[in-house]
């Protein structure tokens, strides 16, 4: 059987909301519109999204990530919402495996969301029916447009491909490959859901950058700083010189002229010029 599905790549989503955005807009104003949006903003929001995207932080200082991580409907092949909702409005489809909801028997009772262990179901309120996710459904078979455009919105609109979209049961599809290559993995699998969705997994990242990090120079500058100017300043004292000198010594050049040079160090610059200045 056929299963459509996304493949979310977490290493290089950025967090962007540009998928949450353009499925607000193409939902909104096709099949499953208009979704509702009362307190959009305000402390405590109130609105209907299909997708929503998670950004928290992971690791401490220096190796601290920033992780965005996309949430919505993972059309399980075997979901625990279909056989809880007592109208039939929750189904799941055989020719492309998508779990759709019939807005014209839904009651909005919540025993979907309440069965469903991702939270990816919503209730309307505006319309009191339960929402979500559709792979843009009304968009991926219409016929009318060009291949290319017959994907879900949120796939057209990622500006980094971090999003997938094709049948898991190809072998031979982008998306069976994604996850045989780099390892994808279902959320939560102990569920026994069979998520159709994956995630292809986050590859740790160490700072290349920045104090602490292996890449940081301080210690090394500093250190630099602190040592003599020249290799004859550290010599010892009582060593004599080998032979004296024949010319009377020179005037002492200006802290340009040493800096030019490099023989000024940077620590004691400052003082050198406040000094020359005064």
């Amino acid at each position: 059987m056929t299963q459509m599905a996304l493949v979310i790549d977490l290493n290089v989503c950025v967090g962007c909301q540009a998928c949450v955005t353009s499925c607000k807009e193409w939902n909104t104003s096709g099949e499953s519109g208009s979704l509702a949006d009362f307190n959009p903003y305000d402390a405590d929001p109130s609105g209907t999204f299909f997708n929503r995207v998670q950004t928290f932080e992971a690791g401490s200082f220096p190796d601290a990530e920033t992780i965005h991580f996309p949430k919505s409907c993972l059309h399980c092949e075997d979901p625990p919402c279909v056989p809880v909702c007592p109208t039939g409005a929750s189904y799941k489809r055989k020719e492309d495996g998508l779990v759709l909801v019939d807005f014209d028997r839904c009651i909005g009772c919540k025993y979907c969301a309440w069965a469903c262990p991702y939270g990816a179901r919503e209730l309307d309120e505006a319309r009191r029916e339960m929402t979500k996710c559709t792979l843009c459904v009304d968009r991926i078979h219409d016929e009318h447009l060009s291949e290319r455009d017959r994907q879900p919105a949120c796939v057209l609109a990622c500006p980094t491909s971090a999003r997938l979209f094709g049948d898991i049961h190809d072998p031979e599809s982008v998306v069976s490959k994604a996850i045989e290559e780099r390892g994808g993995y279902q959320l939560m699998p102990e569920w026994n859901t069979r998520p159709a969705n994956h995630y292809l997994p986050r590859i740790p990242t160490t700072s290349a950058v920045g104090c602490g990090s292996d890449a940081c120079t301080c210690g090394t500058a500093n250190a630099a700083f602190d040592e003599p100017a020249s290799e004859a300043a550290s010599e010892p004292a009582n060593e004599p010189a080998s032979e004296p000198a024949s010319e009377p010594a020179s005037e002492p050049s200006s802290p340009e002229q040493q800096m030019e040079r490099g023989e000024l160090r940077l620590v004691s610059m400052a003082t050198r010029m406040e000094r020359i200045t005064r």
